[in-house]
């Protein structure tokens, strides 16, 4: 017994299987993660080594030259980059994708060990890349005081009390914290009274470490009672710690209180944050890697709700940031393109069907199909994302192809005299293979998808992959519930029950006495189970008549009129058709003229890997030279925030001076002359005029280098970056400077940055040697007796509760202010005859490099920037012209890097998928006609689409992306449907006996109404994404207006140039085989309505 058969026949099995399928699809889409992209995985490797003090050349040298040669050799490698900056090297390992990361980064952490470096560098780190190391939730606590006091309760209180409350969180899986003031106890020593006393400060340390601890004795037993012995001499106020003994003498006690002043302070700033201009301490919210943002922000806004009733009146704590608030917008309005489109879809067949009943009969395969996909969606671990729901909004028009095939078949044979059941059984049976074989052409193209390298093939896998489970999911209900719903009619069911009822009551009164007492008291169970429910069915279809008749009153009209419209076309269509077949040649030239027109209009579509996504949310960079004072940073950008509070059109402002909660495994962020403004906008429509506002306010900060950037959803780097590859530094920086001028000067780039530029000022100590010996000293003392004068160290943690507060020794501010105090240091303290720093070293004053970039193991300068006009193709041709004017010497090549790289080898791969799509139609196509040229002649209309889809990308000013390709591959699954309905048709004709032309007319004429009723249903389901300006939209519309004028164009002419190719160029001979009782008659099926073709139509 076949599907078809089991369905008719157990409707109640059918029913109880749909039911159970919608039931676990709705649980497993209450468990999916929703996210705003897909998880993407990047084969990328940092190995970050920390050398302190180091200088760039240094690190080059003795770090990352010997990393690059040991991991050169690793399997997958594609590409190696290097930074090396004052006190650290980052190597950059680029793999191929496919590469397994997991067994890489051993790989690589054994090659790191054979190799041998300095022995006071640290041990190598190896980082890997996670483009979702941003955090979902920015939260700024501040304050209405903002005193030295109130800054640093501020910071203990946001990270002792807020931050551990939240990282109790499900789904948390950290939060940085950032500004503020973080408290300290500071030892601030008299360096003239310690010489005095004939003590060093290492001893100060030593001594207040030495007395800071508590210390087990053991066990004591007394009788019967055992106790534990412990010495208590951890401080536990602050005035302890000045009263430690520091100095002895017969009966003098010097007290650490006589040399130094112990002062309750705080932490030397590394980050400032700030909150609409005002001082505040940030709380970033880092999620783990498998956690769902939008419940994860939840989780945390409803902790934070509950927080805020504690919160002391003078803080205020504010979300500054919420990513699972632009997730959240742009799901929903996917969503809602979905539901219109399928509303739209609704309609279209409304208008061609004129009845209600098989309308929502096919209408009925969208949500079913729909809910289906989110049992697969969960089990292959896709999220909801704005990718995999727009392959379910892609797929809202295309669900109901099947079932309108299967409906309309069963029809055909409903008024031919079959009964109901049969004409379901034998409807379906008929185009099963036809719809099977049809959705395996459309399913054939997402196959090459894997192919797809880079961030498009793991940006788009799970569209491909959404499609294809509610295609496979529109096929099954085609086979099932459709045939069942077709086989049931409502009326013979009431008939049937009606007359069940009646003979039930004219038999009761001969039933026995046990029987009747049996069967009243069964009647509360009849009455609860099969009567109730008959009365609740008859209501909903009592109402649901009155519905339809209201709805009449507008539908009948407008359905009136649209078949009056398509009447009219169909005639047009006729006599058009006819023209062209009187004049193929002619009509074939004008097509491929007009095919070859869109070859001058694409060189003019601008061309990009991604387009940008609007976030109504941008950042603004800003880098001063090395060196500059955290303090002087922070006054810069606070400039742009100021101007910025009195802007309506920005929501908010929030900056972070210097590193502060930056998780990140990029080289080139933070430092103290580093700050960047994020600026959140009340509508991201004017995002472009804001930022050139902030571009006009920047160009008053003297000597600093800006850009502006949206937030890096796919972590790419600028969209032009430019590498100059050479070993001489000098030179590099030269050329550098000089194209960096040129790209300034040019109107097609903003915010060019040079990775050669000066680094941060140093003072170099070169010890004489000889003269230390002779004065009996030692270099490392001297650097210990260094480091503690000026930069201090940490002797000990204070206890406070359960927190640890750092005890700092270091020099009085007023003794090393300058490069006079430094060199004026007495090296020797105690001894009677004091040697100052300078008599014994040169300190020179010296400016390197701010860092050395290496590309493949070879010294670059990179120069990036963004386009403020035109494409990146055009960008590219200008820049290259910019290069040719520099007239580098043999030893410097320049090259483009960066997204352009990316976009080349995005837009290769999908080139070969898109071959392999085409291909893989023509296999399908070729096995089920069992041809070689008809699938030929169907293949034409995927060029006819392409052409469409030029026109469409031209005139609505929409560039090329990778997302385009992916339209364009989908496009070629589409859009051979309405060919092969047509070729399929002319091939039975002809089988039955007509001759060729008449075929192609009789066929052309007959599928008019079923193709255009299909492409309608599809472009509908798709017109909601082309017009949606809500979030995410910049992703949806490309693929949805690639679609549609490539199918619309395609649709018009496979209708007028299939049948002239078909009459040129097919000399295949039929065999008269008899295949309807009817004759085929051109007046019959011109004056058809088209409802009983639409099966046949999709026959392949």
């Amino acid at each position: 017994m076949s599907l078809v058969d089991t369905a008719i026949r157990r409707p109640v099995t059918v029913w109880m299987f749909t039911f159970a399928v919608i039931l676990f699809g709705l649980v497993g889409l209450s468990r999916l993660a929703v996210n705003l992209l897909p998880e993407l995985s990047y084969p990328t490797l940092t190995v970050r080594t920390n050398y302190t003090g180091a200088a760039p050349g240094e690190i080059e040298q003795l770090i990352t030259k010997p990393i690059e040669e040991a991991v050169g050799v690793v399997k997958g490698l594609r590409k190696i980059s290097s930074i090396s900056k004052a006190g650290q090297s980052d190597v950059l390992l680029e793999f191929e994708w496919q590469t397994a990361m997991d067994l890489t980064s051993l790989e690589v952490r054994e090659k790191i060990d054979l190799i041998t470096l300095p022995l006071d560098v640290g041990k190598p780190l190896i980082l890997k890349f996670n483009p979702s190391l941003d955090p979902i939730i920015r939260l700024g606590l501040q304050s209405t005081d903002n005193s030295v006091a109130a800054l640093t309760k501020l910071r203990t209180y946001a990270e002792y009390d807020i931050k551990r409350q939240l990282e109790s969180l499900l789904g948390v899986a950290s939060v940085k914290l950032g500004g503020g003031l973080e408290q300290e106890y500071q030892v601030i020593i008299d360096q003239h009274k310690l010489a005095q006393l004939n003590l060093t400060s290492q001893q100060i340390i030593n001594r207040i470490n030495a007395e800071n601890i508590n210390i087990s004795a053991g066990k004591l037993i007394d009788g019967n009672t055992q106790y534990l012995v412990r010495t208590l001499n951890q401080f536990t106020n602050i005035n302890q710690i000045g009263e430690l003994v520091v100095y002895r003498e017969n009966d003098k006690i010097i007290y650490l209180n006589d040399i130094a002043t112990v002062v309750d302070g705080y932490k030397e700033r590394t980050d400032i944050t700030r909150i609409n201009a005002g001082e505040a301490v940030e709380l970033a919210i880092y999620k783990e890697g498998d956690a769902n943002t939008v419940q994860v922000a939840k989780l945390v806004n409803d902790k934070l709700a509950a927080m805020q009733k504690n919160t002391f009146d003078n803080h205020k704590l504010t979300v500054v940031y919420d990513q699972s608030t632009f997730i959240s917008n742009a799901i929903n309005e996917v969503k809602s393109a979905a539901v219109i489109g399928g509303l739209l879809a609704m309609l279209v067949l409304y208008l061609f069907l004129r009845s209600i009943v098989p309308t929502l009969i096919i209408s009925l395969s969208i949500p079913v199909s729909v809910i289906a996909t989110f049992n697969m969606m969960y089990g292959n671990g896709i999220s909801l994302n704005i990718m995999s729901l727009g392959g379910i909004a892609l797929a809202t028009g295309l669900l109901v192809d099947n079932a309108i095939v299967v409906l309309e078949n069963i029809s055909r044979y409903k008024e031919q005299g079959l009964s109901v059941v049969e004409a379901a059984r034998k409807g379906t049976k008929e185009v099963s293979g036809a719809i099977i074989a049809s959705t395996l052409t459309t399913l054939a193209v997402f196959i090459p998808l894997i192919f797809i390298e880079g961030v498009a093939g793991q940006l788009f896998a799970d569209q491909a992959m959404t499609v294809a489970f509610a295609l496979i999911a529109s096929l099954a209900v085609a086979l099932t519930l459709i045939p069942m719903l077709a086989s049931r009619q409502i009326k013979q069911l009431d008939d049937t029950s009606n007359e069940g009822s009646s003979k039930e009551s004219s038999t009761f009164k001969q039933l026995s006495i046990p029987k009747k007492i049996t069967w009243l008291l069964g009647l509360p169970f009849k009455m609860i189970f099969i009567y109730l429910p008959m009365l609740v069915m008859r209501l909903i279809l009592l109402i649901f008549h009155g519905i339809s008749k209201l709805l009449s009153l507008v539908m009948e009209p407008l359905a009136t009129g649209f078949n009056y419209l398509f009447d009219v076309i169909a005639v047009f269509y006729q006599k058009l058709l006819s023209l062209a077949l009187n004049h193929s040649i002619k009509t074939l030239i004008i097509s491929l003229l007009f095919a070859f027109s869109a070859a001058i209009v694409f060189p003019k579509i601008g061309v990009e890997l991604l387009p940008p996504l609007s976030q109504g949310e941008f950042y603004f960079d800003l880098e001063l030279a090395p060196g500059t004072p955290l303090a002087k940073t922070d006054q810069a950008i606070n400039l742009i925030a100021k101007k910025l509070q009195t802007d309506n059109r920005v929501k908010s402002t929030y900056s972070l001076t210097g590193r502060g909660s930056l998780m990140t495994s990029s080289s080139d962020k933070g430092g103290e002359h580093q700050a960047r403004l994020q600026v959140i906008l009340h509508d991201s429509t004017d995002e472009d005029i804001v930022m050139d506002d902030i571009r006009q306010y920047a160009r008053n900060i003297v000597g600093a280098t800006t850009s502006l950037n949206r937030p890096e959803l796919f972590t790419f780097s600028k969209p032009i970056s430019i590498e100059l590859a050479g070993y001489d530094l000098d030179e590099l920086k030269k050329y550098a400077e000089q194209l960096t001028q040129l790209m300034d000067k040019s109107p097609t780039f903003v915010d060019v940055a040079n990775s050669q530029r000066k680094g941060q000022p140093e003072l170099a100590i070169h010890f004489n040697q000889q003269k230390i010996a002779r004065l009996g000293l030692n270099t490392p003392d001297i650097a210990r007796l260094l480091a503690v004068k000026v930069g201090g160290n940490v002797a000990s943690k204070y206890t406070l509760l359960d927190r640890k507060i750092d005890i700092l020794v270091r020099s009085d501010i007023k003794d090393r202010d300058s490069i006079t105090d430094l060199q004026e240091l007495v090296i020797n303290p105690g001894s009677n005859h004091p040697i100052t720093l300078a008599s014994i070293s040169d300190i020179v004053e010296t400016v390197g490099p701010a860092q050395i970039n290496r590309i493949n193991q070879q010294r670059v300068a990179v120069i990036s920037a963004n386009i403020s006009m035109g494409d990146q193709n055009s960008a590219v041709v200008s820049a290259t012209k910019l290069i040719a004017q520099l007239k580098l010497p043999f030893s410097v090549v320049a090259t483009f890097g960066g997204q352009s790289e990316e976009m080349q080898q995005s837009f290769d791969s999908m080139i070969m998928a898109l071959t392999l799509a085409i291909f893989l139609v023509y296999l399908v196509m070729a096995s089920q006609f069992e041809s070689l040229l008809h699938p030929l002649l169907i293949l034409f209309s995927v060029p006819l689409a392409a052409v469409g889809s030029v026109y469409g990308l031209y005139f609505t000013g929409t560039n090329i992306s990778v997302i385009v390709f992916i339209g364009l591959i989908m496009l070629a699954g589409i859009v051979v449907n309405n060919a092969i309905v047509l070729v399929d048709r002319i091939n039975q004709l002809r089988i039955q006996g007509c001759d060729k032309t008449n075929a192609i007319k009789q066929a052309a004429i007959s599928r008019l109404r079923p193709i255009i009723m299909t492409t309608l249903t599809t472009t509908l389901g798709l017109v909601p994404m082309v017009i949606g300006l809500g979030e995410g939209a910049e992703l949806r519309a490309p693929m949805a207006i690639t679609v549609i004028s490539g199918l619309l164009c395609s649709t018009f002419l496979t209708l007028i140039v299939l049948p002239v190719l078909y009459r040129l160029f097919d000399y295949k001979k039929f065999d008269y085989k008899q295949f309807d009782n009817t004759p085929v008659d051109e007046n019959t099926i011109s004056q058809s309505k088209g409802n009983n073709d639409l099966t046949e139509a999709a026959s392949v």
